[in-house]
Formats: structure tokens, C-alpha cells, sequence
């Protein structure tokens, strides 16, 4: 069949091949806003390709892989996160509990596997976006050090959690899940305190929900982002780790008022 002049076209790519200037992703009148490109690979050096320049993979079962590029980009910025007095409470509960930790990298292939069970926003027939392909790239990706897990334990169990790609300063957050109420919100606010101590600006978060609004995050125009990024990865990378201290960037200010 032959192409009309009037539909949108992507770039298909070969592996190894670099990826196309994001202006040329898809715009919002397409049906698949912020599309760039289909095909490639999912290894290392392409993700972090692609994670540099502004660009993130999702695709469902049976498709190929596609590539995507986001105008605008929904970015939570650090200083804007919402603590909600619900949430708050809840933190000082969760500090204050022997039982109740934050760990840094100690179960992402448990914590990325829960996440491939919560369904992504737009994802066809409810269906999970993190297919095994996904896991598999983003354990490799965790392996070379760029990839983490932040994670709510309570009793010695895994409560919830969510991984995020990190290059450099730059932090681009994933997929959350949560088995215990809070679990997820409470992995958030952790990275958010993280974040806020290591002089981390923001989180990349994708895609625009009212969830993640309702937390702070907002719109920013994609050549924002992008020189964002930019200027991020070349900072040095902070240690991933989490101390019970970091917790005071979110509590210490209203408590103090107490």
C-alpha cells in the first residue's frame, strides 16, 4: 500500500544504529504522541543512549521494540514534592518502627519483577509493559550500575518498592509497586530524600498522571528536559545507598514547627 503524504512515519532502526533527533517523534495529533523510532536493541550502550538523549523504551507483547520521546515530559522536581499530612503521618510511623527499613539495590530483580505485574497507563488490554526482554535489559543495566531499586521492607518482607535509571545526576524513574498500603508512596518519598541530599534536581517521570500530580510532578517542554539531561549526566554519580538520616529532608522542617 502506498504511504499518503499525511501519515506518520517512524524510523526504524538496526541494532548499533544512533537514534534520530527527538524533534522528529511523533506529535500529539498522531495517536502516538512522542513515538521516535521502532527496532534497535535493548543492551546496554543503547539505553543509555537513549535515557541520555531523552528517550525511553516501552512496547507490549508482539510488538517490536519502540521508542519513545515525550512533548512535554512529565518531571518531578524535588523541591516540589508534596507530602501530604496522610503520607507524612505515615512516614513518622514507618521511621519511627524497628521493623521498617529502606533498602538501596538489595532486590531489584524481586522489585522489577512486582513491577511487570502493575500495568502501566495506556498499556493495551491491561497487559504489563516490562516483559521479559525488559527485566532481562534492565538487570544488565542494574549490573553496570545504572539501574536501582528503592525499596519499603516492614518485618523482614518485601512491602513495595520501584526502580529508576541513573546516570550520572540524572534520575529517571521506572515502575513502583506496592503489596502493603503506602509501600510504594513510602519507596517515593525515600528516592525524593535521596535525591534532595545528593543535590538530584528532579526525577524524570515520563509520562503526565493525575497520581503523579497530585504528588508535585508537572509538565516540562521536551527541550527543557533534554538540556537537562545533558547537563546532569556529566555530574558525578552519588553512591546509592540510604541512610535513616536523609529522612530528615522531608520530616525535619514541619516537625520542627511542632
Amino acid at each position: 500500500m502506498r504511504q499518503t503524504r499525511d501519515e506518520p512515519t517512524i524510523s526504524w532502526l538496526e541494532p548499533g544504529m544512533p537514534f534520530p533527533p527527538v524533534e522528529q517523534a511523533m506529535g500529539v495529533d498522531s495517536g502516538a504522541p512522542g513515538l521516535l523510532a521502532a527496532g534497535g536493541a535493548l543492551d546496554v550502550q543503547s539505553l543509555l543512549a537513549a535515557y541520555a538523549r531523552g528517550i525511553f523504551p516501552w512496547f507490549s507483547e508482539g510488538q517490536p521494540i519502540l521508542w519513545w520521546s515525550t512533548d512535554p515530559r512529565m518531571v518531578l522536581q524535588v523541591d516540589d514534592f508534596r507530602l501530604h499530612p496522610s503520607l507524612r503521618k505515615t512516614l513518622r510511623r514507618f521511621v519511627r518502627s524497628p521493623e521498617c527499613e529502606i533498602r538501596i539495590d538489595s532486590a531489584f530483580t524481586s522489585v522489577i519483577r512486582h513491577c511487570a505485574g502493575s500495568p502501566r497507563k495506556g498499556s493495551p488490554e491491561g497487559g504489563t509493559w516490562i516483559l521479559p526482554q525488559m527485566q532481562q535489559a534492565y538487570r544488565a543495566l542494574h549490573e553496570a550500575g545504572y539501574a536501582h531499586s528503592v525499596e519499603t521492607w516492614i518485618d523482614g518482607e518485601l512491602a513495595g518498592g520501584l526502580y529508576c535509571v541513573s546516570i550520572g545526576q540524572a534520575v529517571y524513574g521506572e515502575s513502583m509497586f506496592a503489596l502493603a498500603r503506602d509501600a510504594s508512596k513510602i519507596a517515593l518519598s525515600a528516592l525524593v530524600a535521596f535525591c534532595r541530599v545528593h543535590g538530584i534536581r528532579s526525577i524524570d517521570c515520563q509520562q503526565n498522571t493525575a497520581h503523579l500530580a497530585s504528588l508535585g510532578a508537572a509538565e516540562m517542554p521536551r527541550t527543557q528536559f533534554v538540556q537537562h539531561c545533558a547537563k546532569a549526566i556529566a555530574l558525578p554519580a552519588p553512591r546509592w545507598n540510604f541512610e535513616p538520616l536523609y529522612w530528615q529532608q522531608l520530616l525535619a522542617e514541619r516537625d520542627a514547627n511542632q
